[in-house]
């Protein structure tokens, strides 16, 4: 065993600077952290985390800092001299090979070989696999495909590959953006049992109540600067927001007044090909935004795909503002004045290496065109707009999708629908992976939807956002709506207990 292995990490990052074309990602940032800490590192998209982790992970160099690991200054690191170092990272962006089992995955590039022609020892790389999956309470086993894995699965399957490599320090990156609460807890209570064997966590994520409950300390980048450190007794997310932003948030959540209205979408015994033993009745109003919650495999994306036409609908009556929904597709669904919002913007919202104006434009493309062409000033025309409304920060509509962070990517799948004046928007887990800024602006475009009267159907993991922004809730079990629940009877214990039945 290597010898830095038998002992606590030691890091320190000192004056790192990383300088781009137009731009400065980094300016003198420092952070230090110690074998047992579990040190909170939280910003805005664009303060300069990722690049901080991309210096971390070896991935790119800094222009100017020192980097001391173990009392050793590193002069330059790479992916195996991280490793080597008991360094482990998991990304925000997940990047499985799917056409792999789990096994094969987790182990990749590690794999035990057994014999003189070195042939893989399955047994023995599943034997080492299975505790680390027990660990995490995963649903999926080792030799599962990894092709038929969901989002969640997939996170947690980025996580078993980084404890895998029995790490000093792990590094996660958003780890519970596609997490749901049980799940979420649990990786919880893993960071807590990690910290206690003396290994050292660099926690990355928006959601600040799972900092306050793991966080030894909190580190703060603005702008690509320090912006502060909270000490354990310190940590609030009112005081994290405040270093943040450089200012007060006043109420997160505020609530804007609208009255629902009429019923616009209405489930009436609808049976999903996921659970076609299970009839589901629901009824969303004009005006009202319902939230449909659950743990993973409750039901809700599937139920979600139905309404949307993207699988089949096995059984009773979609109706939309009062009229049964006839020959049910995506092209019907869209036309009857329903859109949806994925959850994953990047496969399924995003056009990414199309321009913003593009990606804005596309669903709109018959509206804008003349004679079978497009109008190309009505179509940049409309991308303005939309900038403008949805208050999109970038250097230009003509460039890329990918370019953009994580909360104006949000914004511009929002903008696309919201060119086609729906009825009703379904949002799956609309605030994934965006900073505490872009939810705030995303909650208020929700509440001025409301107040216009356009129906909203939110799907949440996040119970601070299930609580704080629905008019109702509707909470899934196993294929059932296992309860419905208005504003004021709103509070963890009452989802969970619908939740868990």
């Amino acid at each position: 065993m290597t010898a830095y292995r038998q002992k606590d990490i030691s890091l320190d990052l000192l004056g790192i600077t990383k300088v781009y074309p137009g731009a400065i990602a980094l300016n003198n940032v420092s952070l230090s952290i110690r074998g047992g800490e579990v040190v909170g590192l939280v910003g805005e998209n664009g303060a300069g985390k990722s690049t901080l982790m991309n210096v971390l992970s070896g991935a790119i160099a800094p222009d100017e800092g020192r980097i001391i690991i173990d009392g050793e200054e590193v002069t330059s690191l790479t992916s195996a001299r991280v490793h080597e170092r008991g360094i482990a990272l998991v990304h925000q962006e997940l990047n499985p090979f799917s056409n792999l089992d789990v096994t094969a995955n987790v182990l990749l590039g590690r794999e035990i070989r057994r014999g003189m022609f070195g042939f893989l020892d399955q047994a023995a790389m599943e034997r080492k696999v299975a505790p680390i999956l027990a660990r995490l309470d995963t649903r999926f086993g080792p030799n599962d495909a990894v092709s038929g894995l969901s989002l969640a699965d997939q996170q947690l399957l980025e996580i078993a590959r980084a404890l895998s490599i029995d790490p000093r320090l792990l590094i996660l990156d958003e780890p519970t953006s596609s997490l749901t609460l049980s799940e979420t807890k649990r990786l919880l209570d893993v960071i807590r049992q990690l910290s206690a064997d003396g290994v050292a966590v660099l926690f990355i994520t928006h959601r600040l109540a799972e900092i306050e409950e793991v966080a030894s300390r909190v580190v703060v980048l603005r702008d690509g600067r320090n912006a502060g450190t909270l000490g354990c007794g310190e940590i609030t997310k009112d005081a994290m927001i405040r270093l943040m932003i450089g200012r007060d948030v006043g109420q997160f959540y505020e609530k804007a007044e609208h009255d629902p209205g009429r019923p616009v979408l209405e489930l009436k015994g609808l049976r999903t090909k996921a659970y076609p033993q299970h009839p589901l009745d629901l009824c969303l109003r004009a005006g009202e935004i319902l939230c449909l919650t659950g743990l993973v495999g409750a039901g809700r994306t599937e139920l979600v795909r139905a309404l949307f036409g993207i699988d089949r609908i096995e059984g009773g009556v979609l109706e939309i503002e009062g009229q049964r929904l006839v020959g049910h597709s995506v092209p019907a669904a869209i036309a009857a004045g329903l859109c949806l919002v994925p959850e994953d913007r990047k496969t399924e919202g995003l056009f990414l290496d199309f321009s913003i104006t593009e990606n804005i434009a596309m669903p709109s493309h018959a509206a804008l065109s003349r004679l079978g062409f497009v109008d190309i000033g009505a179509e940049a025309a409309l991308a303005e707009a939309s900038r403008h409304k949805l208050n999109i920060k970038t250097a230009g509509l003509g460039r890329a999708a990918a370019e953009m962070s994580g909360g104006n990517q949000q914004k511009v799948v929002l903008a696309k629908w919201l060119a086609m004046k729906p009825r009703i928007i379904i949002l799956d887990e609309p605030t994934r992976g965006i900073d505490v800024g872009a939810k705030a602006e995303v909650y208020r475009l929700m509440q001025a939807l409301a107040v216009d009267g356009v129906a909203l159907l939110m799907i949440s993991s996040d119970m601070e956002e299930v609580i704080g922004i629905s008019d109702r809730v509707a909470v899934m079990c196993r294929g059932r709506i296992a309860g419905t629940l208005a504003r004021d009877q709103l509070t963890e214990e009452t989802i969970l207990q619908l939740a868990v039945e």
